[in-house]
């Protein structure tokens, strides 16, 4: 744990701050900041010599040192390769490149100061340091340094703090993408392409001509990357279409920006930047994008969080859609809508900027368009109920799955027409074999898929047949954003240019903030109908074909209190009844267990169900719960999630995943479900984080109290606070 003082020691102007980015303290920049290291240093074996040296049976006692005494924290001075090799060889006991409480190592490693030229040596203990030992030498190997002098601060730093300024100054930076030529050969190139013969590709609406032609000269400039450019049809985008597109898959074209090239002095175009989920992924994301941005947004990176809203609006603009992500596969299939919310978060921090206002009215419209041609439009809006639905277009099998993926759903219908799996896929993919009960799985599969929630056995086999909640809310939540920012940013009076109408609008009609009004309270009405149980005092979605009520417990309820749907009375109901079905050691699971049901061989666990946290969940109830007052329900749901993500940062090498095993207290980050755990798998050291959680990340410690936060940097769990902050009097914390 850091000193009390590292924080607040005074230095000279031009020190080095021991916080630094990894980019400032190992490059350049701080290289030259740094104190010069004597010629004649008496370093004359690595430190790890000497560790090696050591009776391993029994921790080193700490050497007397003729360092200069005081409350400067030292600075070691460390031969980059050859320490990190024996600390590995060490304290890595389980070979996975990390150090972790499960590795059974002495624990202990010496390093040499840098005020004794590295003579005097200390003692380097515990998991948390040494792993942050580990992190520190690898960055520095990956800027080419030899040996470095680490300030002692950045080994024992407040894990909360260390997490906090990870996210701000290394995760959302390496999670940064754009696409344009500087990395299109990289990008373009589609790691889910299974064809024979693998090239980047990259499909351009016909509304973004320059685009077009930008990529075709970078074709004809660079033909060594193979670069095929596509223009996507002007005409309405069906099933059949992206189906026929499986065998040539690409991206599709995002937002791009004219600027000036420091290098010629001519004019060119680069891509809008976008942060992406995880390390592994190069494509535009839907809903994660708006998590992301929350974050963004505390972290005063403005300028991503509306490079994403403007994303966002040029796909609107030319495919329809905000897309599952920007790929060509995903043409048909959208996500959970969240634009407006994002886009008044970012206006409220550019209004005094020249073109804010601009810049909300062109969100505005998007949103409009998005609403009007997607969510209320067949397919998805159940005419009976007037609510709506995750049912995206799609022929066949969704080809960015391993073939592999679905053949236990596919062998039995291979087997029935007497062939093999592959050429079932070629025949039903094409049509001249019809199977209506496997239609009926890949159209609720898609829509398990566009809802985000993918998978669960809440919406198993039946995705694209409900009105869900969370879908709903989002809605409400669109409905008033607009009727409220119309009527109070654009003179009740907005007019919609023919690019952002709809099929259904008029082109350059008007929209009013009336028509918004009726529409939301029209949806609040069909939601209390349709979707509250009065009973159990939560939402459940709604089976628009069997035209009743489901049963499974999800918390997903709580997106009404968000969005502001709940009135003050259901959203008492839910904090009595439902949270505490929710509430686990970690903050929200996503369902119940009862819900889920019994999981086993034949019935494997799914990645959105008891027992799995996801910072979306967090995020969504604790602003709801703030919205409607319940402030300590919000701080105390926030606290648990903090202190488990920190504690497995802490205990498992800066680990920072996907999604949580929110009732596992020791390794909440192993998750036993379908497609792993993003964000795991490193070797070293964390770079990226996972999006989203980051994100909750930096928004729950907005949340939490003063004295909170103290308590989870000594990794109080919550349970212990609440009893302390009790027996000591503290009301309200």
């Amino acid at each position: 744990m850091k000193s009390p003082y590292a924080r607040n020691i005074r230095r000279s102007s031009g020190e080095l701050d021991p916080y630094s980015a990894a980019h400032i303290y190992y490059g350049q920049d701080g290289l030259a900041r740094r104190p010069k290291i004597r010629a004649n240093s008496s370093i004359y074996e690595p430190a790890g010599t000497r560790n090696a040296l050591a009776d391993e049976t029994r921790p080193p006692t700490r050497r007397a040192s003729l360092d200069n005494a005081g409350q400067e924290p030292r600075k070691f001075l460390v031969p980059v390769d050859a320490t990190l090799k024996e600390l590995l060889r060490r304290e890595d006991t389980d070979g996975n490149m990390q150090i972790t409480i499960e590795d059974a190592g002495p624990k202990v490693l010496r390093l040499g100061t840098f005020a004794s030229n590295g003579f005097n040596q200390f003692d380097i203990r515990g998991t948390y340091m040494l792993s942050n030992l580990l992190q520190e030498l690898t960055i520095a190997q990956g800027f080419g340094r030899k040996q470095i002098v680490l300030d002692e601060s950045r080994l024992n730093e407040n894990p909360v703090s260390r997490l906090s300024r990870l996210i701000k100054t290394s995760f959302w930076d390496n999670l940064t993408r754009r696409i344009d030529g500087s990395v299109i050969e990289k990008v373009g190139l589609d790691p889910k392409d299974w064809t024979q013969d693998p090239r980047p590709r990259i499909y351009v609406p016909r509304g973004a001509p320059e685009q077009y032609e930008y990529y075709t000269r970078l074709a004809k400039q660079r033909p060594d990357i193979r670069l095929d450019v596509q223009w996507l049809p002007s005409e309405e985008i069906t099933g059949e279409f992206v189906r026929d597109l499986n065998d040539k898959p690409g991206l599709l074209a995002v937002a791009m920006e004219e600027y000036t090239d420091p290098k010629t002095g001519e004019k060119d175009l680069r891509g809008l930047p976008f942060v992406v989920p995880g390390g592994r992924f190069n494509e535009f994301y839907g809903w994660d994008s708006y998590m992301e941005s929350i974050g963004l947004l505390i972290n005063d990176r403005v300028d991503l969080a509306k490079s994403m809203v403007l994303n966002f609006c040029f796909c609107i603009q030319h495919y329809g859609k905000i897309f599952n992500a920007n790929r060509s596969y995903y043409l048909g299939r959208s996500q959970p809508p969240f634009l407006t919310d994002m886009a008044l978060r970012v206006y409220e921090r550019i209004k005094t900027e020249p073109g804010a206002l601009d810049f909300l009215k062109l969100a505005i419209r998007a949103a409009i368009k998005e609403y009007r041609g997607i969510w209320m439009a067949e397919p998805r809006l159940d005419p009976i109920t007037g609510l709506s639905r995750y049912r995206p277009v799609g022929v066949g099998v969704p080809p960015e799955t391993e073939s592999s993926h679905f053949t236990h759903i596919l062998k039995p219908y291979a087997e029935k027409h007497g062939i093999s799996n592959e050429e079932f896929v070629l025949a039903y993919n094409s049509g001249s074999i019809e199977e209506p009960e496997l239609d009926e799985y890949f159209l609720h599969d898609r829509a398990v898929r566009e809802s985000g929630h993918d998978t669960s056995y809440r919406l198993e086999k039946v995705a694209a047949n409900l009105a869900t909640i969370d879908l709903n809310s989002l809605l409400y939540k669109y409905e008033v954003d607009i009727a409220r920012t119309i009527h109070v940013f654009f003179g009740d009076k907005l007019y919609i240019p023919p690019q952002f109408c709809a099929a259904g609008m008029t082109p350059e009609q008007f929209e009013t903030s009336a028509v918004w009004d009726r529409r939301s309270k029209k949806r609040r009405a069909a939601m209390d109908k349709y979707l509250w149980n009065e009973k159990k005092g939560m939402y459940f979605d709604y089976d628009t074909v069997k035209q009743e009520r489901m049963q499974y417990e999800s918390a997903t309820t709580f997106w009404a209190m968000w969005s502001g749907a709940a009135t003050p009375r259901q959203a008492a109901a839910m904090v009595i009844q439902a949270l505490p079905k929710f509430e686990v050691f970690g903050g929200l699971v996503s369902g119940t267990e009862e819900s889920r049901g019994i999981t086993g061989l034949s019935r494997p666990n799914r990645q959105w169900d008891y027992p799995y946290g996801w910072a979306p969940q967090q995020i969504l109830a604790w602003t709801g719960l703030l919205r409607y007052g319940y402030t300590e329900e919000a701080e105390r749901l926030a606290y648990k999630w903090l202190y488990m993500v920190t504690k497995a940062f802490f205990d498992f090498n800066g680990v920072v995943v996907e999604k949580y095993d929110v009732t596992r207290p020791i390794d909440p980050h192993k998750v036993d479900a379908e497609y792993g755990n993003q964000g795991s798998d490193f070797k070293g050291v964390a770079r990226e984080g996972f999006g989203w959680v980051n994100a909750s990340y930096v928004y729950g410690l907005t949340i939490v109290n003063v004295h909170m936060k103290r308590a989870l940097g000594a990794l109080t769990p919550w349970e212990t606070f609440d009893r302390m902050t009790e027996q000591a009097g503290i009301v309200g914390y």
